[in-house]
């Protein structure tokens, strides 16, 4: 059995953690896919790349809204997909051949690694100790149990960013903010896009007004088939099909390729934990907020353990992880109270804080202003009607609580309330306090806090 002083799995964020204070540790890099980890190769950064192409596409698409005489005459989706991946490709290999060539104190290890004793691993056929092992193995696509399914060439945010063609009539499976994105991509590029939620609206998790508000929004671009039981799915020589039942009927809906986007479940489950004592909830790591498990010596963090599943909180555990395996004697904490998330559908969502339904059902004492864009003279050049800001306020400390947005660049305006709320400042401090450019899309942040 090899031993090690630290023992990683995964390399997504946990490939950031061996730097230069780590050349005298024994290290072990355990991947069984591509390095990377899911932002890198089939999450964050490709979608993001569909995601402003597609976002490109549909302006032009929209130009007569603005008295503009423009058509949308092609859509190589071959060259969108070579031009992606030719740039993320190599970033994965180049990460991998740097561990393997230039890391002397450290062993990359492929394949597959479970516990099989107490801080034992095995990948490969070969065990592998640590006094430190990180978990970092990721999530994947959850899969729901519909009759048939299993006998479908359906495809996952994993593998349809890598469709050979451009599909007439994608079928989506699901509700949530891999579906609305990538919806988004195929539709603005031309296809056909039915999608199928279980739910009565898209986005169930945001804010009430958020989630009624986008499902009204999408609805005038896919087809929304809401509140459906999923019977049963086959496939034949005319595409990929699913009964549902829908308002009290069963009926079918088809496309030429089939996306199942129905969350994501930890990867706990595939570890073998119960060998090591590591406690978990259906494959959730539970980790205190050092990232610490319940076994000493072994830590966690990410999708694996979080419930955000978010590279921004990922990099942030890693960076608390890594120093307090460096200072032992002074351990940091994790701190999720401001943890923000964006959806880059269209139109877009960014959030922070509680929703109003949280801070109802947690009898939080709370006020709320919502502004819309078509309210500010830059939402007017806009011909904006669908975008708006949400804040929600403690009416005793007129701290923010929440802030929601719906539209146009919502993840990059969010950002000025995260940074009041994670710096204590009161709304009034936050309207008043600076300057906003005028006519900015930003005033849209400032007018919703005046209302306070």
């Amino acid at each position: 059995m090899r031993e090690f002083d630290l023992v990683i799995i995964g390399t997504g964020s946990g490939n950031s953690i061996p730097g230069p204070e780590f050349d005298d540790w024994n290290i072990a890099i355990i991947e069984k896919g591509v390095f990377g980890g899911t932002c890198l190769n089939v999450g964050c950064i490709p979608s993001k790349m569909f995601i402003y192409t597609a976002d490109v596409a549909l302006a032009v698409r929209e130009a007569g809204r603005f008295d503009l005489g423009a058509t949308l005459d092609s859509v190589d989706w071959p060259a969108i997909v070579k031009r992606v991946f030719g740039r993320i490709d190599p970033i994965a290999e180049g990460g991998e051949r740097y561990r393997v060539e230039e890391c002397p104190n450290i062993t990359v290890f492929k394949g597959e690694a479970r516990f099989v004793d107490h801080k034992v691993l095995e990948v490969n056929g070969e065990r592998v100790t640590g006094r430190h092992i990180v978990l970092g193995a990721g999530a994947r696509p959850f899969i729901p149990p519909v009759p048939g399914l299993d006998r479908v060439d359906y495809h996952t945010s994993d593998t349809i960013m890598r469709l050979p063609e451009l599909p007439e009539r994608l079928l989506i499976l699901g509700g949530g903010y891999i579906a609305n994105e990538l919806g988004h991509v195929f539709d603005a590029l031309g296809s056909q896009v039915t999608m199928v939620n279980r739910g009565p609206r898209l986005l169930r998790a945001e804010d009430d007004d958020i989630s009624h508000r986008f499902t009204e929004a999408v609805s005038r671009r896919f087809d929304l088939r809401m509140g459906c039981g999923m019977r049963s799915a086959w496939q034949d020589e005319d595409g990929v099909h699913l009964l549902i039942g829908h308002e009290g009927r069963d009926e079918v809906v088809s496309g030429d390729v089939m996306l199942v986007a129905t969350g994501r479940t930890p990867n706990g489950d595939l570890l073998n934990l119960e060998a090591t004592g590591v406690r978990h909830d259906r494959g959730r790591v539970i980790v205190d907020d050092c990232q610490r498990t319940s076994v000493e010596g072994i830590w966690a963090f990410g999708d694996l353990s979080n419930d955000f599943q978010l590279k921004h909180l990922a990099n942030y555990e890693v960076r608390v992880l890594r120093h307090n395996l460096l200072h032992p004697e002074d351990m940091r904490h994790v701190d999720c109270s401001f943890t923000p998330h964006a959806v880059f559908a269209h139109p877009q969502i960014a959030s922070v804080g509680y929703t109003e339904r949280a801070a109802v059902h947690a009898r939080i004492p709370h006020m709320t202003a919502i502004q819309e864009y078509s309210g500010t003279a830059y939402g007017w050049a806009m011909q904006d009607t669908e975008g708006f800001v949400k804040v929600i306020a403690d009416p005793g400390t007129r701290r923010l609580l929440g802030a929601h947005i719906m539209g146009a660049h919502a993840p990059s305006l969010i950002q000025q309330l995260i940074q009041g709320m994670a710096y204590g400042r009161t709304v009034d401090e936050m309207a008043t306090g600076m300057m906003y450019i005028h006519p900015a899309l930003s005033e849209v942040i400032e007018n919703a806090l005046l209302q306070f």
